[in-house]
């Protein structure tokens, strides 16, 4: 396993008026190559979770190991750590600040301590990669759109070339055409290199879509952990807490009832036409898992 969380725990303001316990014992393991999503109401924890994976928060209590190793050692390389397990903010704007584009991108690994010609050359593939286009790369960062800004930023991290990918709402206030374009783009990479995404979102479409397991956060605690039409299955029980299913199980529920006999696990709107398909003719209507 790539990452292991034993029972950690953190408290903001811990002894003051103030304290507020974020995380409570919590206890995961993220595998190698895997594509998470991690979803729960405002307040979570979800966002105070992903920065620990990373060594950005140190966990009140608890251990946390990275290939084996506890990040909380003495002897431990935080900074080897982030240059592996890579963060993008929910708000590119707290991570963007050089002059250009290019050298935003540049920054890491130069941090890293390559060469300005290595440098410039992760910046290049990386852009390449988020598909912004070259015209724009010695413009400032903060001219332009905000999808083209949460590009830049996943650049950024990918210039680093991490071996975990972390994002935190990496679509919040794009319009919908944006957000599957940064979230196809995502999924790209992940197919193409192999790498463990970890997806924080509070889109249940985006989830169910995209990752092959969630997470579920609630007041701190793991709530509910498997593949997407296991937690699903909860829709009840995720409503208590302030979420939902996506639109197509309430529907899939609601044909149930009506006396058609169809998956109520779909999860996607292509798992939902293929298995609508098959009760209104009894013949199978092509793959369901072409975003998984």
């Amino acid at each position: 396993m790539s990452i292991i969380l034993d029972k950690v725990n953190y408290v903001y303001s811990e002894e003051t008026a103030y304290q507020i316990q974020a995380l409570k014992d919590v206890n995961l393991e993220i595998g190698d190559g895997q594509f998470i999503g991690i979803i729960g109401h405002t307040g979570s924890g979800k966002s105070t979770l992903v920065q620990h994976l990373n060594g950005l928060i140190k966990a009140t209590s608890g251990a946390i190991y990275f290939h084996g190793q506890d990040i909380y050692d003495d002897d431990f390389d935080l900074r080897e750590l982030r240059n592996r397990v890579g963060l993008v903010f929910q708000y590119p704007e707290h991570q963007l600040f050089e002059t250009t584009i290019f050298d935003d991108v540049c920054f890491g690994p130069k941090n890293q301590g390559l060469s300005k010609e290595e440098a410039g050359l992760r910046a290049f593939e990386a852009l390449r990669n988020v598909g912004l286009p070259e015209e724009l790369y010695y413009q400032s960062p903060f001219d332009l759109s905000g999808g083209q800004k949460r590009r830049v930023a996943i650049a950024g991290v990918l210039a680093m070339k991490p071996e975990v990918l972390i994002l935190d709402e990496p679509t919040a206030g794009l319009d919908p055409a944006g957000r599957d374009e940064i979230l196809d783009l995502i999924a790209r990479m992940h197919r193409e290199r192999g790498i463990t995404v970890i997806l924080v979102s509070h889109s249940m479409e985006d989830v169910a879509k995209y990752v092959e397991r969630i997470i579920v956060m609630n007041q701190g605690q793991v709530m509910f952990d498997g593949v997407p039409k296991e937690v699903f299955r909860h829709y009840k029980e995720l409503e208590t807490i302030g979420l939902a299913a996506p639109q197509v199980t309430y529907l899939m529920h609601e044909l149930k009832e009506r006396g058609l006999n169809v998956d109520t696990d779909a999860t996607t709107v292509a798992e939902a036409r293929a298995s609508l398909m098959q009760a209104l003719t009894g013949v199978g209507y092509g793959r369901t898992d072409i975003h998984r």
